[in-house]
């Protein structure tokens, strides 16, 4: 598992050769510096990390300034691990740049980020309920209701898990098989099919 952090920019729509149009998400990708890499004989495993974004100084605690001086590069907003099972990766050193042009069109990939906060939503929102059918026989302020969550006599009481409102979104979420659509290196731009969680200009990690 090999990949590279990037930032949502947006989505946008493009046409393929036979005049198709594929709904795209844009994402800058890299160029990401490898931070430090971890090997089996003193990590007990293989992996290398990355780093993206670019941080004040002033803003990065004294002991990650030194992590990434080791790595001769500047504070990186956004740190994330990769364990190494790809050859194409497992020759990079401390230092290195990471960029899109390690990906391939027509490749599939797989896109993890922290999704959209929608606040205290009702089971209507958050799951879909349908809410009560009709609006006539005396139903009064039901359309969106949870209705019934359980007995009475036994078990007196609610069972954990079940559907009810609460926080909606602001969770990790991992979209699978998204296929690349157009890779630009010189703007560090890689579009994918399709749409990835989060908001325009929130931190991604694109995985082999």
């Amino acid at each position: 598992m090999a990949g590279i952090i990037g930032k949502k920019l947006g989505m946008t729509s493009i046409f393929d050769e036979q005049g198709k149009l594929i709904p795209c998400t844009v994402i800058e990708a890299g160029p990401c510096i490898v931070t430090q890499v971890r090997n089996s004989e003193v990590d007990g495993y293989n992996a290398i990390q990355l780093a993206f974004g670019e941080k004040k100084e002033k803003n990065t605690a004294k002991a990650q300034i030194g992590h990434f001086k080791k790595a001769n590069t500047t504070p990186k907003a956004e740190v994330v691990e990769f364990k190494l099972d790809d050859p194409e990766f497992n020759s990079l050193q401390l230092g290195e740049s990471v960029t899109v042009d390690r990906f391939n069109v027509d490749e599939y990939v797989d896109v993890i980020g922290t999704s959209k906060g929608k606040g205290f939503q009702g089971v209507v929102k958050r799951h879909g309920f349908s809410g009560v059918g009709g609006q006539t026989h005396g139903q009064h302020n039901r359309m969106r209701a949870p209705g019934s969550m359980g007995a009475s006599s036994w078990p007196s009481r609610v069972f954990k898990g079940m559907r009810m409102a609460g926080q909606t979104g602001n969770e990790r979420v991992k979209v699978q098989n998204l296929r690349i659509v157009k890779v630009l290196p010189e703007k560090n731009l890689i579009f994918l099919k399709g749409a990835v969680p989060g908001n325009k200009g929130s931190f991604v990690t694109i995985e082999r």
